[in-house]
């Protein structure tokens, strides 16, 4: 019989390999248990000391299930695509497999089964196989429930940002969405109709529902403008009502942290105020975005007009 240690593979061992090489199964429990091994799922053990996060439980249930790939908000965090309302590891990890899809016990995972699925939909990411970027963005507008849902999903797809502390650039192009979402599978239709309200240059989830909400109170504002100061120094503002010289940021979640970071927000709201264009600055959090809309929008409403008179 083999060492368990050498039979697992980055630390997970699959019982069935350990007993193919000889181990009794009832001996092989006990010792696992005796040696401190991590039960991950039927079938997996992590090695003694791993740490057994979501990733290591997706990577144990795809060398149980080598036709499980990671798919819609599982890859999504693999990708780094933001989505409305997730923040932190995934509770439910998201496969998917052509049929016939064997049904699993784990409580944990939710399998999607699609005859859509080639060689071309997946890739390898972070050491598993995951749907690629844009069949991840493109199933997940496909089952989104809302458009604000949908919309910062394809944002955060099409933007270059930092994501969980990670600068990456844009995963894709809008004209590659666009025609992975061609295909004719349920949500396509209403997924296609969302599309159009995507923007590249937008900076965070918070950002995006605020655009959102500023276009349904029938307002166009320019995203995310290059603007210069006084000592030519490039600014870019979330949105920019340029006739009125009207600048509107958004604030996201994440607190200052520190002071330095505290006092880089305050220089540069100073520097934006001071750039030509510019004739106010308003400010929102992401709580009034996302709870109370709109006394945002009646808040931009009514600046437009005192700047108009």
């Amino acid at each position: 019989m083999y060492e368990l240690a050498i039979l697992a593979r980055g630390g997970i061992l699959l019982t069935a390999r350990a007993v193919a090489t000889g181990w009794p199964p009832g001996r092989l429990a006990a010792r696992l248990r005796r040696d401190g091994w991590q039960r991950i799922c039927r079938g997996a053990w992590a090695a003694p000391g791993k740490e057994v996060d979501w990733r290591v439980h997706a990577a144990a249930l795809q060398h149980l299930r080598p036709d499980l790939v990671c798919s819609h908000g599982t890859a999504a965090h693999l990708h780094r695509i933001e989505q409305l309302g997730t923040d932190g590891p995934p509770d439910l990890l998201h496969f998917t497999a052509p049929p016939p899809a064997r049904p699993t016990r784990d409580h944990r995972l939710r399998l999607h089964t699609t005859t859509h699925l080639t060689d071309r939909d997946h890739t390898t990411r972070r050491g598993l196989r995951t749907t690629t970027p844009a069949r991840t963005v493109a199933d997940l507008i496909r089952s989104s429930r809302t458009r604000e849902e949908a919309v910062v999903t394809a944002d955060s797809a099409l933007a270059s940002r930092a994501v969980d502390g990670v600068r990456r650039g844009a995963l894709l192009r809008y004209d590659d969405l666009a025609a992975e979402l061609t295909t004719r599978r349920p949500g396509s239709t209403r997924a296609r109709a969302w599309l159009p309200w995507a923007e590249p240059s937008s900076g965070s989830p918070a950002e995006t529902v605020a655009r959102l909400r500023i276009r349904d109170a029938g307002l166009i504002p320019e995203s995310q403008p290059t603007l210069h100061t006084p000592d030519g120094r490039p600014l870019r503002p979330d949105f920019l009502f340029r006739p009125a010289g009207l600048a509107v940021e958004i604030e996201g979640y994440a607190f200052h942290g520190t002071r330095r970071a505290h006092e880089r927000d305050i220089a540069r709201f100073n520097a934006l105020q001071s750039c030509p264009d510019i004739r106010r600055v308003l400010r929102f959090t992401a709580t009034e975005v996302f709870h109370h809309p709109h006394r945002m929008t009646t808040t931009i409403l009514a600046a437009l007009a005192a700047l108009s008179r």
